[in-house]
Order: structure tokens, then C-alpha cells, then sequence
């Protein structure tokens, strides 16, 4: 972890989350306490641009913790006034596509906290990029309260059955712990 005065080599975090809270509160507290750490250690988020669900929470945490978010939404989406505007920036684009490729390249890695459809999807996609040798940023998985367990077997399981070789599968970081995560993708970093 930085220091005090020192940048963080990770400095901006792409995090894909839910727009729901879910039913168990320990989602939306994993989010905040995520987006606390991100705002305390220099970091900035950069996330899909809601207000809603654990974007919100996470979002709402990193700027109350000094940090800086950086939201990235549809036009379709800011229509249905979800956008957040008390953003350090809210970047409105065309399409999904447009927002995920300005996240991804706005990045230096990826997390993904509970979710849906939509966040698996984004993660899915960032790692099949990763390894396709489109981007070499790093990538994991907050799992909080064991939510993502069935979907850990799963891909072991992929491995298992001769889909998803081993090397791949091992470059997926999975902590349950906020900081631990963030030096796991940090020492996945390559040097300056």
C-alpha cells in the first residue's frame, strides 16, 4: 500500500457492481468499506456511473473518504435518471460498448463486487480481453460473504473439463478482504 504523499501504482480501480443493493446488507457495507479504502489510500474509482444499488454505495463512500469517482453511463440510462451527478467526472456516452471501452481504458485493473447480469458480463469481458493480449491489467473478484462461490466452482469445474486452461483461471485474483485484494492486483502489475 502507498504511503502517505506517494501515488498508489494502482491509482484508478474499474470496480463492476450491482445497481440493486441485494437482499443482505453485507453487500452494500462490503461497497461502501471498498469505496472507503479506494477515497483513504489515493485511488480513484472508476464504475459505471449510477447512483443506485452498490454503484451508489461505493461511489458515495469513495468521495466521502476525499478520493476521486469517475462514472462512465449510457445516454439511455441518464434518461432514466440513474446517472450520478455529484461525480468528480461522469463521462455520458452512446452505448454500452462506448462505456465499457472508456472504462477499461481509463483503468489500471479490475474488481468486481456483487451483481448481476450486467457485472458479470463486464467482468467476463475485461478477462477475455486480458486474454486475448488486448490490455495487461490485472483483474479479481471481492467475495464477499461467499457470494461468489458457485461461480469459483464453476470455473474450476471449466478448468477441470478441459474449457478454461489452468493458467487462465489462476489469473483471476479472489480475496475476501478489501486491502488484500488491492496488493494482490497491485503485485500483478507490470514494473514502470
Amino acid at each position: 500500500m502507498p504511503t502517505p504523499g506517494d501515488a498508489p501504482r494502482l491509482a484508478r480501480v474499474c470496480v463492476f457492481c450491482g445497481a440493486n443493493p441485494g437482499h443482505d446488507p453485507v453487500h452494500r457495507a462490503a461497497a461502501a468499506a471498498f469505496g472507503t479504502l479506494l477515497g483513504t489510500t489515493g485511488r480513484t474509482l472508476v464504475f459505471g456511473g449510477g447512483h443506485v444499488g452498490l454503484m451508489g454505495a461505493i461511489a458515495d463512500a469513495t468521495l466521502a473518504a476525499g478520493g476521486r469517482a469517475i462514472g462512465v453511463i449510457p445516454q439511455a440510462l441518464m434518461a432514466r435518471e440513474v446517472g450520478h451527478t455529484g461525480l468528480t467526472a461522469l463521462h455520458v456516452v452512446d452505448t454500452m460498448h462506448e462505456r465499457k471501452a472508456l472504462m477499461a481504458s481509463s483503468s489500471d485493473a479490475f474488481v468486481m463486487l456483487p451483481g448481476g447480469l450486467g457485472t458479470l458480463e463486464e467482468l467476463f469481458e475485461v478477462w477475455t480481453w486480458g486474454m486475448l493480449g488486448l490490455h495487461h491489467k490485472p483483474y479479481g473478484v471481492l467475495n464477499v460473504g461467499g457470494f461468489f462461490d458457485p461461480l469459483l466452482a464453476f470455473l474450476d469445474r471449466a478448468v477441470e473439463e478441459g474449457f478454461v486452461r489452468a493458467e487462465q483461471r489462476a489469473e483471476l485474483v479472489v480475496e475476501t478482504d478489501a486491502r488484500a485484494l488491492l496488493v494482490a492486483l497491485e503485485a500483478q502489475l507490470s514494473p514502470r
